[in-house]
């Protein structure tokens, strides 16, 4: 029984959609129904549970994957809008994979520890105060991909908006991060060890979903 269900709700609903999620939409809006942790964004995730079932699933997976794969600004790897193509990354995701392995939770071999979803469903399984703190460093990217797509009109930026709902701490802007050539610094670092990524930098005591020097641009920013 996942500790903060809401969480788990939303993993599921952001997945590529399968014929096991349309069977449980009627579970689904029953949660809706009786959640008042989803209450600000009923209508809207409303529209995203009558997408789901007014449309066939073979229409629904070609619009995830035109939404969220083919679209690098959708992206649901969190990272990517916070460091780019940057070795940073790289060392974010270490951060963030060793904080599931703390608390027990694995991840599939084909899953990134930076993976929205992945990290909604970790965020239903750990304690309601520190999975509160995880979203508040991260609701920072989620509202970014939320804002994007909202301008495109996709019922998905549903998902998000709740997301940001349930964080404790008020997003601030995300500046977009510089585009590093990855060729380049392989040359210059060196591989890690799975020999895909530049070899990363030593562990950080916090998790970087948000660089501290472009949050603190974003704080003066928002004051001046």
């Amino acid at each position: 029984m996942a500790a903060n269900p809401a969480y788990q709700w939303l993993s599921a609903l952001l997945c590529y959609p399968q014929a096991d999620l349309i069977a449980a939409l009627p579970e689904f809006q029953a949660a809706l129904d009786e959640w008042p942790a989803l209450s600000a964004q009923r209508s809207e995730l409303q529209a995203l549970l009558d997408y789901l079932h007014s449309h066939d699933l073979i229409e629904l997976q070609e619009n995830y994957v035109a939404t969220f794969d083919r679209n690098r600004s959708h992206a649901l790897y969190l990272f990517e809008h916070v460091h780019g193509e940057d070795r940073d990354r790289g060392s974010a995701m270490v951060d963030l994979l060793q904080e599931y392995q703390r608390h027990g939770f694995t991840l599939g071999n084909d899953e990134l520890p930076d993976y929205l979803p992945a990290l909604l469903e970790f965020l239903a399984h750990i304690d309601t105060a520190h999975a509160q703190k995880l979203l508040g460093d991260a609701v920072h990217v989620i509202e970014h991909i939320r804002v994007k797509l909202a301008k495109n009109h996709s019922p998905y930026a549903a998902v998000l908006a709740a997301a940001v709902a349930l964080s404790p701490v008020t997003p601030q802007p995300l500046i977009e991060p510089p585009v590093r050539d990855m060729d380049e610094a392989m040359e210059t670092f060196g591989p890690d060890v799975s020999g895909i990524e530049p070899l990363l930098k030593p562990a950080i005591d916090t998790i970087q979903f948000y660089p501290k020097s472009d949050f603190q641009a974003a704080c003066k920013g928002a004051s001046a």
